[in-house]
């Protein structure tokens, strides 16, 4: 199944989702084992592994973090080739003066925006729909 191209569908169906809890980006450099299903994301890079959990799982595993999190979803099925997306959503958030962390996996895009944030983030992306 394809993912939706269109910019105009997207934004209008997007229908962002709050989920529960508060999350975090932590970096580890070593081999320790973090459980499979406490990773929410995670990104190799040169200086680490970046890996994105829920506060909880990264207390009960003793990482750093300095950044609590909201997730966001937008349930619409895009495509990894759509251009525009994430543009328009994080210029609509900058307007607000709302910091956004865009994962873009298969199905989905995820926003990470600061908790405090969170219900401003939803009214604001849940405005393109009636746009």
């Amino acid at each position: 199944m394809n993912g939706e191209k269109n910019l105009a569908i997207l934004l209008k169906t997007m229908k962002p989702q709050l989920n529960d809890g508060e999350y975090v980006f932590c970096t580890i450099k070593d081999d320790r084992k973090i459980p499979y299903d406490s990773i929410i994301c995670s990104f190799k890079e040169q200086e680490g592994i970046t890996l994105v959990l829920k506060k909880e799982d990264a207390n009960a595993a003793k990482l750093k973090y300095q950044f609590i999190a909201a997730w966001i979803t937008l349930t619409v099925h895009s495509s990894l080739e759509a251009v525009g997306l994430t543009a328009a959503v994080a210029t609509a958030l900058a307007k607000e003066n709302i910091s956004c962390n865009v994962v873009a996996a298969f199905y989905h895009d995820h926003i990470f925006v600061a908790k405090e944030d969170a219900a401003r983030a939803i009214k604001i992306l849940a405005n393109f729909s009636q746009t």
